[in-house]
């Protein structure tokens, strides 16, 4: 979170309120700590919410200028599409993090502190800390969602939000794993073996590696479809770049016929009681059923939860929000950017994306 007393040019008395011990503490733990910061496809289509805004947003300040920012300071991503297409990864999180300490070292910062409220009375804000109490003219709210508690997320940004009179979308974890039905128990007995799949949700088709876990599943192409789920089902496609007819020829056992290791094939096999027999002894029943290795089709249970969710879909209504400033139609001087709107990108860097085009446009104009 931000505070200031500040004119359209020069930034006076501004500080930073972070609840952390240090700034940047959920980039440090992004792209497995080596923080996947944007991608070379990023467009409005990959985003819930307000995709007009969004395609405004990335022609405003678009990846090839956040790629130029990040050179122009010393951080050089590499494009490593190996987790998900187009995605650019920094050599360490903490390469990103040592760069904004740096550009922010003449601004006061105020950690360890926690926002317990604000308020406003004759044109000024008082914020309220669990160390003292900071008056601003202008706040700027920028404190993410409900995800990874444990990195001192919290609630403040919608509190702030509801208090002045905004609407808060329904929030929910995303770019998180799912649980399983009884019906797909099968998956937490292959916890910790991943395979490349398909997968198709309300429309739409990812691909990427499916990872089993002991919860139920989860990897890039779960994440991402997690996104777009909503009560119902989704379909995988464990063959995705293959022609299952052509592996049902000859008479190898079934286990041997199908390119998966024989821990999945033995599984895949009892969930839908089949035995593991010669391709050439299959009934046109049982082919039917290896069919659904090309479209298995399941109800999630449900999902991780927020502590597990990588960021939080919902937030704070758009339309309720000044386009060219992000400054709040309900409150003058609010400004709100960030994880908290309800603007949520895919994974592969869309997040860091957007947050950064909405920064930009929020100082440039503020």
């Amino acid at each position: 979170m931000f505070a200031s007393n500040l004119n359209k040019r020069v930034f006076k008395n501004v500080c930073i309120i972070e609840s952390n011990a240090k700034i940047g503490a959920k980039i440090k733990v992004s792209g497995g700590a080596k923080c996947n910061i944007t991608n070379e496809l990023v467009s409005e289509k990959n985003y819930l919410g307000d995709r007009s805004l969004v395609k405004d947003l990335l022609k405003d300040f678009s990846k090839n200028e956040t790629l130029e920012f990040l050179n122009k300071n010393g951080v050089k991503p590499n494009l490593n599409p190996k987790i998900v297409k187009g995605t650019y990864f920094c050599k360490s999180s903490q390469d990103v993090i040592d760069m904004f300490t740096k550009l922010t070292s003449h601004i006061k910062k105020y950690l360890n502190t926690k926002v317990l409220d604000i308020s406003y009375e004759n044109d000024v804000f008082k914020i309220k800390t669990n160390n003292k109490t900071i008056e601003a003219k202008k706040v700027v709210v920028s404190s993410g969602g409900l995800s990874y508690a444990s990195l001192g997320a919290s609630s403040i940004a919608f509190d702030i939000a509801k208090k002045f009179g905004h609407t808060i979308e329904k929030l929910e974890p995303a770019l998180v794993g799912f649980t399983v039905q009884k019906e797909q128990f099968w998956f937490k007995n292959l916890s910790g073996v991943s395979t490349y799949v398909n997968t198709y949700v309300d429309g739409k088709k990812f691909e990427g590696s499916f990872l089993f876990a002991h919860k139920g599943c989860s990897g890039p192409v779960i994440l991402t479809s997690s996104l777009y789920w909503k009560k119902g089902k989704l379909a995988i496609d464990f063959l995705p770049k293959t022609d299952l007819s052509k592996l049902l020829k000859g008479n190898k056992k079934i286990s041997s016929a199908l390119p998966f290791a024989k821990r999945f094939t033995s599984e895949f096999l009892n969930s839908i009681d089949l035995k593991d027999k010669a391709v050439s002894e299959l009934s046109t029943e049982e082919k039917e059923k290896l069919e659904l290795l090309k479209y298995y089709e399941f109800s999630p249970a449900g999902n991780f939860g927020y502590t597990k969710a990588e960021v939080t879909k919902g937030g704070i209504n758009t339309d309720e929000i000044q386009h060219n400033n992000f400054e709040s139609k309900k409150q003058k001087n609010l400004y709100f950017i960030g994880e908290c709107l309800n603007i949520t990108g895919e994974l592969g860097g869309f997040n860091f994306q957007v947050s950064f085009s909405e920064a930009i446009r929020c100082a440039r104009n503020i």
